[in-house]
């Protein structure tokens, strides 16, 4: 299943967020998200600037968050991520999310899919999959020069989908069985 807001949409998080809550289901435990990215071109930090904003969010959104701008997870961590993720949160459902490439008419879409995303497969390489959910920002059109084309892409499109969703992501609710506190 995979559902698609275009950022222009002002329903654009609410939708983001209703796909999630139905793909997720219900949680038994914190969400753990996985934001991909480097800040070294704005095109691949999507991510990390989504990262960024949850942490900032931190009082609204119970859940765990890896990749920020300070922290990136590049695809080269992937590799080691999701079985780390697996071991460090085995209740978790991980919700990826990564820039991607496509079809110039999907530029500027959120695609939340039900199922892992491959990280840097829009640059040829070949990695593993991660995540039960995930959020793919299709932030230029895929061509032979995928990877410049990163480098030329609007900080303001980036910054307006990482927006949107971090809103989506922090409005998930999970209400712990237990005591404990959300971290």
């Amino acid at each position: 299943m995979e559902y698609a807001f275009h950022f222009y949409n002002t329903l654009a998080e609410t939708g983001l967020y209703m796909a999630l809550a139905r793909l997720l289901g219900p949680l038994e435990a914190p969400p753990v998200i996985l934001c991909i990215g480097s800040d070294l071109a704005v095109g691949d930090s999507l991510g990390p600037v989504t990262g960024t904003m949850l942490r900032e969010k931190r009082g609204d959104f119970c859940g765990f968050i890896y990749g920020t701008l300070k922290t990136p997870i590049t695809a080269k961590e992937v590799r080691y991520m999701e079985s780390f993720l697996r071991k460090t949160h085995p209740k978790s459902k991980i919700v990826a999310v990564d820039a991607a490439v496509g079809e110039a008419s999907d530029v500027g879409l959120l695609k939340v899919t039900d199922g892992p995303l491959r990280p840097g497969s829009g640059a040829n390489k070949r990695l593993g999959r991660v995540g039960d959910v995930s959020i793919l920002g299709i932030v230029a059109p895929k061509s032979a020069f995928s990877y410049s084309l990163l480098g030329l892409t609007r900080l303001n499109m980036i910054y307006t989908m990482a927006g949107i969703a971090a809103g989506a992501i922090s409005s998930l609710s999970f209400h712990p069985l237990s005591q404990e506190k959300c971290s």
